[in-house]
């Protein structure tokens, strides 16, 4: 048998439920693989309701994660693509992820290369704040490339 501690005491399960009772408390089991298992004499109702204000805490915390688009054309501007390479690095140091998308129509669809040569200089632009978490991929007559924050 385990030696009891200064706080604490072995008592039987009947007899705890009776020392809960009489304090107008609950009888609440905290580890029940334990050998014996342990078992606390609380206001379960208290408890329910600083475990859910805790998690609320928690929730409002956390910082949830957007995906931002940038949507260019294979023949998009120099300056128009720093001003949107500009915005994606705010996104990506704000914590959120970036999806970069060319759009082809009509004949753009003859450009692909020049798609895939806008998007990589768009990454290589923001290699220091960013990892490429998919590379450029089609779509339909979509070019699709992921960006996430890098962990630095």
């Amino acid at each position: 048998m385990i030696k009891p501690d200064d706080d604490h005491e072995i008592v039987s399960a009947d007899r705890a439920l009776e020392i809960a009772e009489g304090y107008g408390l609950d009888l609440v089991e905290v580890a029940p693989n334990a050998k014996p298992p342990v078992c606390k004499i609380i206001d379960f109702g208290k408890f329910m309701y600083e475990k859910k204000k805790k998690e609320k805490e928690a929730k409002k915390n956390q910082h949830t994660i957007q995906v931002k688009e940038l949507r260019f054309r294979p023949q998009t501007d120099d300056h128009d693509l720093e001003f949107k390479t500009r915005h994606a690095r705010e996104f990506l140091e704000g914590g959120d992820k970036v999806k970069a998308t060319v759009q082809f129509r009509g004949r753009d669809m003859l450009y692909t290369e020049q798609g895939k040569e806008l998007l990589a200089n768009l990454a290589e632009e923001l290699d220091d704040v960013s990892t490429i978490e998919s590379r450029p991929t089609m779509e339909g007559r979509r070019m699709i490339m992921i960006l996430s924050p890098s962990k630095g």
